[in-house]
């Protein structure tokens, strides 16, 4: 009995999907209740919700909460650019696509004093920066910087330095180098949750940290994609001998 579970799970999971891929269910649209659906294909809620988590992994439906399930619409990609450090101009210039930002201070102490290279308890401004599509959200973002570094007036929603944040870029002037570690790794519950994806989805881990001539760390950032919606574009330049142009 134990295996009729499963092979329901994914006969419904089935069902839904050529639904979807075929139209008869529209982007965008909501789909009946769960306890509609599950009267429908005659087994319990439990069931019914293992089969759209399936779906939802797939990123074929989206559970918004208090509204139900729905459709997702297809997702335009986003693009980073690394070594810059944003979004890439068009994509960031499109009013299709807005971010939201929350800035706030705090004290640096664990992952953030290493990140940082400050004191435990060293004053920091930390921006959190949610991208979306409609209702979709693209990408998260937490950029930290010293508070001593912070642009005059940067906390505030006006300040010029706010335009730098919603492209997920670096706040002050150019820095002598950026270091970027990327990897693809399962979200933690706050990135699912912000995100709006399964804690089985793959997401894209950037983490950048920003130095100037001397050393110091002016800037860290560590920016988080679900794995379907962005790719990232990092260009090398090899340097020239001059002497070799003559």
């Amino acid at each position: 009995m134990t295996g009729a579970v499963p092979s329901r799970r994914h006969d419904i999971a089935d069902d839904l999907r050529q639904q979807i891929t075929t139209g008869r269910i529209k982007p965008g649209e909501r789909l009946p209740s769960e306890s509609g659906l599950a009267g429908q294909y005659k087994v319990s809620t439990v069931t019914l919700r293992s089969a759209l988590a399936v779906l939802q992994r797939e990123g074929l439906v989206e559970k918004i909460h208090g509204k139900g399930n729905f459709v997702r619409r297809p997702l335009r990609k986003i693009m980073y650019v690394g070594g810059w450090g944003t979004l890439d101009p068009w994509t960031a210039a499109e009013a299709a696509l807005r971010v939201t930002v929350r800035s706030t201070t705090l004290q640096a102490n664990g992952h953030l004093m290493t990140l940082l290279k400050v004191p435990i308890g060293s004053p920091l401004v930390e921006f959190t920066c949610i991208s979306h599509e409609g209702d979709s959200p693209h990408g998260l973002a937490r950029i930290y910087i010293p508070r001593d570094l912070a642009p005059a007036g940067v906390l505030d929603d006006a300040a010029p330095g706010r335009d730098a944040v919603r492209r997920f870029a670096t706040l002050g002037p150019p820095p002598a180098a950026v270091r970027e570690t990327v990897c693809a790794r399962p979200p933690t519950p706050d990135e699912a949750s912000c995100l709006r994806i399964g804690s089985a989805a793959a997401v894209l881990a950037i983490t950048r940290v920003a130095t100037d001539s001397t050393g110091r760390v002016v800037e860290a950032g560590l920016l988080v994609f679900p794995g379907d919606r962005v790719d990232a574009v990092f260009t090398t330049h090899q340097a020239i001998d001059e002497g070799q142009t003559q």
